[in-house]
Parts: structure tokens; sequence; C-alpha cells
């Protein structure tokens, strides 16, 4: 097979010719279709990530074909269309997993980070933790529900039911969640890079009621924010512009510190959470509504040759909604 490896921190991913991989007990290898770039492919490629798996293919939002299945894997055959997301494995035994927390798991394995992932022509799983996609979306569409999507929904439930959203940070998952949120009857207040006009222009056109800088008070206080972009800094700006009661949710991964400050923002109730990972219920819950709520992705295809561009591309912040690798 053919992917694009991650051999050294900070360093350029390079293409290798490697052997083809085969299923263990439990597995399924998949002939990958497409792979959708995640910011936390940055993360991991950039070091802001403990401890990778090295040499590592990156890459969890995958979507492919079942090509060759494992011993002891019941429920699947060769042709179906998979999805494979960051939750690569849980340990099932912890405190957590007993408590049906799995996302927080004590001893996980993390699909592109501790086992390789979908930079590659072909890609292994454990069957558990993947799912049927059907007819969702054509390939390169479907690619980046399996994190923007799947983290983006978690992050929307964790944010509550009020009637006004503030989005900060309008990437992939940014604007994937706003047109669930227009589905379900929400206001959607979107927060970008200060001065970019194009990026306040695509949130509008998806259905923001208002986009603007992440620096600008929004025209009226929020019931609640989900903050996307890594910058610690928008913490408090998020805040203050939340209602007494509001929820911030920070969704990303990796976040920059957070500055100190007034505790009289936090103050009347208003409450800060994080997202950590996600569930196969998450999973489950989401693709199986994601055709009701009319999601359109947004998408930039890179071959897989050129990676490296695509992840650079969203680490500068040129692109609009998601980049897709295409084996």
């Amino acid at each position: 097979m053919r992917a694009m490896r991650l051999e050294r921190i900070g360093k350029p991913l390079i293409m290798r010719e490697l052997a083809d991989p085969m299923p263990g007990p439990g597995q399924i290898r998949v002939r990958v279709l497409a792979c959708g770039v995640c910011r936390t492919d940055l993360h991991v490629v950039d070091g802001e990530l403990p401890e990778p798996k090295l040499p590592l293919i990156p890459g969890h939002e995958i979507v492919g074909t079942i090509d060759v299945i494992g011993h002891n894997v019941q429920g699947f055959k060769a042709g179906t269309r998979i999805g494979i997301p960051w939750l690569g494995a849980t340990c099932g035994e912890c405190s957590y997993c007993r408590a049906h927390r799995e996302n927080l798991c004590d001893n996980p394995l993390f699909t592109g980070y501790t086992r390789d992932g979908g930079y590659a022509t072909h890609a292994i799983a454990d069957a558990r933790y993947v799912f049927p996609l059907g007819d969702i979306g054509d390939d390169i569409a479907a690619a980046p529900l399996l994190c923007a999507g799947l983290i983006g929904w978690r992050s929307l439930t964790m944010a509550g039911d009020g009637k006004t959203l503030g989005i900060y940070g309008f990437g992939a998952a940014g604007h994937i969640v706003m047109q669930v949120a227009r589905a379900l009857g929400r206001r959607v207040f979107a927060f970008g890079r200060p001065g970019d006009k194009a990026a306040q222009s695509f949130a509008l056109s998806l259905g923001a009621d208002w986009a603007g800088g992440s620096d600008e008070i929004p025209p009226e206080p929020l019931d609640a924010a989900i903050i996307y972009a890594p910058i610690g800094d928008l913490v408090p700006v998020a805040l203050r512009a939340i209602r007494k009661g509001g929820r911030v949710v920070c969704a990303g991964i990796h976040m920059s510190d957070i500055p100190s400050f007034p505790y009289k923002i936090l103050w009347e109730e208003r409450q800060l959470l994080s997202v950590a990972n996600l569930t196969r219920h998450d999973a489950i819950e989401f693709l199986r509504a994601a055709p009701t709520f009319g999601i359109k992705t947004t998408t930039t295809a890179y071959p897989l040759s050129q990676a490296n561009e695509a992840l650079d591309d969203l680490r500068s912040g040129r692109l609009k909604g998601a980049a897709v690798l295409v084996p």
C-alpha cells in the first residue's frame, strides 16, 4: 500500500510504499476512499499532542470499503462502505468504560494518533468501532462527518437546548454544526478571525443570523457558545458573550493556555465545559440523524500525495470548510 507517514514530529509527511496490512482477530481492513484532514491531525504532526505512535500514518475521518475481514468478526461483509472515527478502541474494563463513558477510557487507542490511520490506500480498524455509512453523502462529503461532525454533535448536545448559539472558529466542525443547529430551530452567531470577510460571508451563506470577528460583541446575549478554534484567549471572550446561566463548551482536543479572567464573568451560574473524544453512541445517534439535517459539507479534495499541502492550508487558515485526501 501507499501511505503518507509521519516519521519525525514537526517534519513533513513522507510518501512510503509499505507491505499491505492484514487484519488480526476482531479487525477489518478497508480500502480507503477518502480521509478528512482534521485540526487534530495538525496537533499530532506539530507535536502539540504528546507521544504519538511513530512512525505514524495520520488521519481519522476515514471512509472506505471493507476488503478483508479478520477472524471473529460478525455482521460485516466485503464491499460494505463504512466510516472509521477517532476513537479506535477502548479497554472496556476501567471505571469509565463500565459507566458507559468510554470517551474517557483510561487505556484507549486513537485512530491516526496511537494507531495508524487513513492517510493511505488501506487502513486497519477494530470492527467494534466502525460504522456503516449506507448512502450518507458521497465519499468526500461524508469524510468530515467522522470527526468534525461527531465532535460537533457531542459539543452541540453539551451546549444544551438554548435558542441562541455562538460558534467560535468557523472551520470544518463549525460549518457542519451550524447547519445542524439551524435545522433544530436555533439561531446561530458565527465568529471567525478578525477581518476575515470571506469566512463571515461563508457563515451567512449557510444561514448564520449574524457573523463577525471573534473580537466583536454579538448583537444580543447568547444562551451558549462553542469554541472550535484552539485559542485559549477566546474562553473569556465567550464567557462575556453568554447570558446568565449560559454555557461555554471548549470542543478541541488541544487549546492554548486560557488567560486569567475575572470571576464575575463566570459568576451567575455560567458554565465552562470541555468535550473529550466521543462515544460509539454519539456516532450511532449522529449518523442516524444526519440525513434529516440536510448537511452539505464544503470540501476541498487533495490527492493523497498532497497531504502536506492540505495540512499547511489548514494551518494557515486558507481553507473554507474541510480538506479531504483522496487516494
